[in-house]
C-alpha cells in the first residue's frame, strides 16, 4: 500500500458518504435561526417606516396652530384628485420685501442671476403674529411682521417663525399641497360648489375668503391641519 497522501477532496469523499451529507443537511435545516437575524432586519424596516412621520409627530405635539391667508387655489382640483394646490400671501416676494429684515436677507443671500433676488434654496424664517378674531367666525389670518435668514431666538408670546425656502421666485413652506381623504373630498366638493355659487351670486371675487390652519413647531416646520372657507 502506498504512503502517498491523497488530495483533500478525495480523502474527504472516501470518509464521508452521500448519506452522511444528506443527514447533515436535514439537521441544519431543522436548526432554528438565531433571534437576532430576525430582529435586526425588523428594526431596520421599522426605522425606515418611523423616520417618515417622526417630523409630523413632533410638529403636531410641540407646535401651535397658525392661520395663513391664501392668495390662489383651484377649487376644481378636488374633482380631479384628492389634493389641492395652494399659494399664500407670504409666498410672494412682493409681500416679504415690505417686512423689516428683508434687505438684510437679500444682502447676505443675493441671487447670482438677475431673475432671482435670492439664491435658490435660501431658507427664510417669516415671523407670524396672531390676530384677534370674533368667536364662531372664520379665524383671521396671522400677520407677517419680520423676516430672517436664520431661526430667531426670542419672539413675543403671540409670534412664531415659519420656515420657507426660496425657489422659482416664490417662497415654499411645504404647505402648497393639501391632501384630503376620499370621504372628505366628496364633502369638500359639495361645500366648494355651494361656496362658488354664493360667491358668484354676490360678486365677491375680490375677497380672499379661504384661510389655512397649519401647525408650526418651534423650528418653523409646519404641517397643514384644516381649511376654512368664509360663508
Amino acid at each position: 500500500m502506498s504512503n502517498r497522501s491523497l488530495p483533500p477532496e478525495v480523502e474527504f469523499s472516501e470518509k464521508v458518504s452521500f448519506k452522511d451529507i444528506v443527514k447533515a443537511s436535514e439537521s441544519q435545516g431543522k436548526k432554528p435561526l438565531p433571534l437576532w437575524r430576525f430582529i435586526v432586519p425588523l428594526m431596520i424596516q421599522t426605522g425606515l417606516i418611523m423616520a417618515v412621520p417622526t417630523q409630523l409627530v413632533y410638529t403636531n405635539v410641540a407646535g401651535r396652530n397658525v392661520i395663513l391667508q391664501t392668495t390662489s387655489f383651484n377649487p376644481y382640483d378636488l374633482q380631479q384628485g384628492n389634493s389641492m394646490r395652494m399659494r399664500y400671501d407670504i409666498s410672494r416676494v412682493e409681500t416679504l420685501r415690505r417686512l423689516p429684515g428683508w434687505s438684510e436677507v437679500v444682502r447676505r443671500n443675493r441671487g447670482s442671476n438677475r431673475n432671482d433676488i435670492l439664491e435658490p434654496g435660501t431658507s427664510l424664517y417669516v415671523v407670524m403674529q396672531e390676530q384677534r378674531f370674533v368667536r364662531n367666525s372664520v379665524p383671521r389670518a396671522w400677520r407677517p411682521v419680520r423676516v430672517f435668514d436664520s431661526l430667531p431666538n426670542r419672539l413675543a408670546a403671540n409670534q412664531i417663525p415659519l420656515r420657507g425656502t426660496y425657489q422659482n421666485r416664490v417662497v415654499d413652506y411645504g404647505l402648497e399641497t393639501y391632501y384630503v381623504l376620499e370621504e372628505q373630498r366628496q364633502q369638500m366638493n359639495r361645500d366648494m360648489t355651494q361656496w362658488l355659487s354664493r360667491r358668484n351670486n354676490r360678486r365677491r371675487q375680490q375677497q380672499q375668503p379661504v384661510v389655512m390652519e397649519v401647525r408650526v413647531d418651534p423650528q418653523g416646520q409646519a404641517v397643514p391641519v384644516s381649511m376654512w372657507v368664509q360663508n
